[in-house]
């Protein structure tokens, strides 16, 4: 064995009480750690994104702090561990820019971990709701990764982003993207991540032999037809995450770390549990001082002399959902004891042991001194025949990745002609964010804001304006024939192949006008492209027919689709099933 690889992990903890200058320190010394575990040949840093968790987490910019680390460093992997997906939190665009511009700076050195954060602090903070936040996570994945590698991104138009075509520059170095993690606390993330072709970041305490029956798992599912990844790579990797300090002498390491590991339990479960919190004002240190015991942290469950390492503890407490905890002891020991429970996780399978040094009351020097000695100690135990583990383990799951990629939908190419226009990009945007209407009346509404942005884009403005109170006589005469082929002509021009699922055929429009003849107009598509034509169709898939007023209040705004349904002021035939596709066919491109 030899494969397993070694990080360092923050949070950025500063328990209470604070004094002025500290949260500069806290960050200048975390800056000064990495460049020992640079140096020392650890693998990877992890910087964690959260918002609003005192004491537990001052670290709500990690994309800043680890381009501080990338000027640093030389070799170390830098792993931007978690971003929270939610829109609402981070907007998918952004995120992918500043994941890009780090791997720019580092030259290639990121590993991107997601998230959708469990916190009632965050979740509330940014008013996302906890029943919704696995899937806008799964939603804002897949649109980010397609940001990564389209040129130009296609768009989205989902329930929770609308965002146009865009090229988002710049692009990673890592082709296609940097390897993608996710955070878990559960057996069922774990099998969330292994559905989704990406390493599982676990921080569920748990002892190696338990570990075994989730890595086993893990791979089981990455390496069956279950698993279609979430990006355009797969990246098989579980890594665990345990309290760490190191010292020759076992009863100085406990002194020197068990504080700090323990904190880190406790103030975890503060926040991920129903533990009332003042902003400003709960001391969760003083909290974890008064109760710690009681809560399974207890100080003086934790020895020396007891010889291999137990990881929770033999009392084990639930802090949290999905968290085991006891009297957390982690890799807190000597070199000799840490290196043996290093080998049971290697032989459970896990790929890379991430540990919290920086944790509660811990001193910037006993976590330098701890890392030098891991340096010198313990990771030389687990260096030899990497290289060529790695390939056995490369080649092992060659086939499945391959398998798996075939699965994932490829990335999307923008249909020739789209170009940027504000109005109409906001409009659609609207639109979606709108509650819509149920069945054909939410397909005419499309069609009303698209043709309202159409209509706009061709220098018709004050629509709303034009047809205010007045009469069918009175429109009739205002949307004559000019304005008709501007907007039939838009119409055809903002045709989305992508959407019409391999439609061809014609689409009638009839407008009639007071003491007129009825207008028609047809929109034809063949070969991927729309024509607008006046005349008739001959043969229409689909026909609209209403008067040339009514279609103006649509237009505008100032009468339903529904009302003219339950009227019969307007008539569908033909195909009626192509009616719930006309927005998406004539709104630009919308891929899903």
């Amino acid at each position: 064995m030899g494969r397993i690889r070694f990080s360092i992990f923050y949070e950025h903890q500063l328990p209470r009480p604070w004094d002025q200058g500290q949260e500069l320190r806290l960050y200048q010394d975390a800056l000064d750690q990495i460049e020992i575990a640079d140096r020392v040949g650890f693998d990877y840093v992890w910087a964690v994104e959260h918002h609003y968790l005192e004491e537990y987490s001052h670290s709500s910019a990690p994309e800043v702090f680890l381009a501080a680390a990338s000027q640093r460093t030389e070799r170390i992997r830098l792993g931007h561990g978690i971003v929270q997906l939610p829109p609402a939190v981070n907007h998918p665009a952004r995120v992918a820019e500043r994941i890009a511009s780090l791997d720019l700076v580092s030259n290639g050195r990121v590993d991107f971990g997601t998230g959708e954060s469990s916190s009632s602090a965050e979740l509330g903070g940014f008013g996302v709701k906890r029943a919704g936040k696995r899937e806008q996570w799964q939603d804002s994945l897949d649109a980010i990764t397609r940001m990564f590698v389209e040129e130009p991104f296609a768009g989205w138009a989902s329930k929770h982003l609308q965002m146009p075509p865009r090229n988002v520059v710049p692009k990673p170095v890592q082709k296609p993207h940097p390897p993608l993690w996710v955070a878990c606390s559960r057996r069922e993330t774990i099998h969330l991540a292994a559905r989704n072709g990406i390493g599982a970041l676990s921080f569920s305490f748990i002892e190696p032999e338990a570990a075994a029956k989730w890595v086993s798992e893990y791979y089981r599912l990455l390496g069956s037809e279950e698993c279609v990844p979430a990006g355009f790579a797969v990246n098989p990797n579980v890594t665990v995450v345990l309290p760490m300090m190191l010292h020759h002498d076992e009863l100085t390491a406990i002194e020197r770390g068990i504080d700090g590991a323990h904190f880190f339990g406790f103030a975890l479960a503060h926040y991920y549990g129903n533990t009332p919190h003042d902003p400003g004002r709960t001391s969760v240190w003083d909290e974890f001082v008064r109760t710690r015991s009681a809560k399974g942290f207890d100080r003086d469950a934790i020895s020396a002399g007891e010889g291999a390492l137990d990881v929770v503890g033999r009392a084990r407490a639930s802090g949290a959902p999905g968290i085991g905890m006891g009297s957390l002891r982690g890799a807190i020991g000597t070199p000799d004891q840490v290196t043996e429970l290093i080998r049971r996780y290697e032989a459970a399978g896990v790929d890379q042991m991430a540990f919290v040094l920086q944790s509660g009351p811990n001193r910037h020097e006993h976590i330098c001194e701890a890392l030098e000695l891991f340096g010198t100690s313990v990771l030389p135990r687990f260096t030899d025949k990497r290289e060529e583990e790695e390939a056995a383990k490369a080649a092992r799951l060659a086939r499945a990745i391959e398998a798996a990629l075939a699965r994932r939908k490829p990335p999307r190419d923008l249909p020739a002609g789209y170009r940027i226009d504000e109005d109409a990009e906001i409009v659609r945007a609207r639109r979606t964010r709108r509650s819509r209407p149920a069945g054909l009346g939410a397909t005419l509404a499309d069609v009303r804001s698209e043709t309202r942005a159409i209509v706009r884009r061709q220098g018709l403005r004050g629509l709303a304006g034009l047809v205010g109170n007045r009469s069918d006589a009175e429109l009739g005469r205002r949307f004559g024939p000019l304005a008709q082929r501007a907007v039939f002509t838009a119409m055809a021009r903002s045709f989305d192949p992508q959407v019409a699922h391999g439609f061809e055929g014609e689409l009638e429009f009839r407008l009639t006008r007071p003491g007129g003849v009825p207008s028609v107009w047809t929109i034809e598509i063949r070969d991927r492209r729309a024509q607008a034509h006046h005349g008739s169709a001959r043969e229409p898939a689909l026909a609209v027919a209403t008067s040339a007023a009514d279609y103006l209040r649509l237009l505008a705004g100032s009468t339903s689709p529904a009302k003219l349904l339950m009227t019969g002021a307007i008539t569908l035939s033909g195909d009626l099933e192509l009616a719930p596709r006309l927005g998406e066919m004539f709104g630009g491109p919308s891929p899903y």
